[in-house]
């Protein structure tokens, strides 16, 4: 990547933050930072953070060759990011495909990208669910499934979508949740894990009741920690999401791993998520209220003490490189805490890989990983180092692998089209679209939705 001499490093295309018209953009450099700078002729200049320090903009690739979808599901007439669907744009496979239960919700966050429990409209019905699923494999989609909403707890029916979505041949089902229902009714969570519940994606903000009261609205640590009581009982396996946002939890990153690892094999990976003004959110995002991708690999690290070090951390093979970072550690019987994954500054990847080989890979490591603990042996991928003792190592990757991984989504105010046009992560609309993850949930500033209940 060539740097021009007036600070500019690419050009790009955006979108206005206030009426969400497409404007071109560029990204600048300003000593170790990365900014998007775009003007709307209506609304005028916005500049906002990308990219903070260490490790380099430059140096976080991993080159794809796009796949493009064979009978695309929409055609482009208004262009990116107006024509999802998939249109033909888009340049990689469906990795995990959400499907939003309910609207409806038993918390109200102060951040919230879905801006849950605010609108009336009725859940979808089974048959209408049916015919989500059976459009995706019609398509020839055997994707990832999380099911989300609101809160899909709420629905006494969710065993029975669970169990849908597997005869019709999904055979990865996730929950993403609170977890309150799961932490006071043991029952509920047995149905699911009988219906064919995969894994639990379990909103997990930290280890302080202060966070969760900033975030919100209330003391539910215990709840968190009862209801991974109650999947280690059924051998479901628990991913932890925490909600990263500044001045709030960043500085306790170190202590949720930890947890995580006291906890293993029942949890399975710890996915940040930092803050997306997007959906209910505080206000117009200063540059101090950014997190993104360098500082949580560098809190990671810092708040770890060194057990995970940004060097362990590599850009994905699915997604475009800017969207996240993954890195895997096995717990040793003497409980010797090792790095699986090692990256350099100068990564050989032996050529760009082609995008449904990464996106078919990543599929495969995440419905193996973040299930239960019996999931089939791990075989280190490249860059992963060679640890001696094989034998030992393999069953304990089995039981006490965990995976770190975070996933920076984007908004109005920092939505690269590029990056866009690489998703692998997209919500079914009630109308049958696939619309990529951070165009589905993009908002403006007064909270006008390009495709969510649209």
């Amino acid at each position: 990547m060539e740097q021009r001499d007036n600070g500019i490093i690419c050009e790009t295309e955006s979108v206005c933050p206030v009426c969400l018209a497409r404007l071109p953009a560029v990204l600048e450099e300003h000593r170790d930072s990365i900014f998007m700078r775009k003007t709307c002729a209506q609304h005028g200049d916005f500049k906002t953070l990308l990219w903070r320090g260490d490790p380099p903009y430059k140096t976080w690739s991993r080159p794809k060759i796009a796949f493009h979808v064979s009978g695309a599901w929409s055609e482009i007439s208004n262009g990116c990011p107006f024509d999802c669907g998939l249109c033909p744009d888009n340049r990689q496979q469906t990795c995990t495909a959400l499907i939003e239960v309910t609207s409806r919700c038993n918390l109200r966050c102060s951040v919230c990208f879905a801006d849950s429990g605010t609108n009336s409209r009725s859940d979808p019905g089974l048959s209408e669910i049916r015919a989500r699923y059976e459009t995706m494999i019609s398509k020839g989609y055997t994707c990832n499934i999380q099911l989300s909403g609101g809160e899909p707890t709420i629905r006494d029916d969710l065993p029975e979508i669970v169990a849908l979505g597997r005869s019709i041949g999904f055979e990865f089902i996730q929950l993403n949740t609170n977890g309150l229902r799961l932490a006071s009714d043991r029952k509920y969570l047995e149905l699911l894990k009988e219906a064919g519940l995969s894994s639990i994606f379990l909103q997990f903000d930290g280890t302080e009741n202060g966070i969760y009261q900033i975030i919100r609205g209330g003391d539910y640590l215990a709840n968190k920690t009862r209801a991974i009581a109650n999947c280690r009982q059924l051998d479901l396996g628990v991913v932890l999401v925490p909600t990263l946002v500044p001045r709030v939890n960043l500085h306790n990153v170190g202590k949720i791993i930890f947890f995580a690892l006291q906890n293993l094999p029942t949890v399975r990976g710890v996915h940040f998520q930092p803050v997306t003004y997007a959906g209910r959110h505080p206000g117009v995002p200063a540059e101090e209220e950014r997190l993104t991708l360098p500082d949580v690999m560098r809190a990671i690290e810092f708040h770890s003490k060194g057990l995970i070090r940004v060097e362990n951390l590599l850009p994905p093979g699915c997604e475009n490189a800017r969207c996240s970072f993954h890195g895997n550690v096995v717990v040793m019987p003497d409980g010797e805490v090792k790095a699986l994954t090692v990256r350099r500054d100068k990564e050989c990847y032996c050529g760009p890989e082609r995008a449904e080989v990464g996106a078919a890979r990543t599929r495969k490591c995440v419905a193996e990983q973040w299930s239960t603990w019996n999931a089939s042996p791990y075989v280190p991928a490249h860059g992963e180092l060679s640890l001696g003792q094989w034998d030992v190592l393999l069953q304990r990757a089995r039981t006490h692998m965990l995976s770190i991984s975070a996933m920076a989504f984007q908004d109005a105010w920092n939505l690269d089209l590029e990056r866009l046009r690489d998703c692998c992560i997209h919500v079914m609309a009630r109308d049958g679209r696939l619309v990529p993850f951070c165009a589905y949930n993009l908002t403006s500033i007064e909270g006008r939705s390009l495709y969510r209940e649209n």
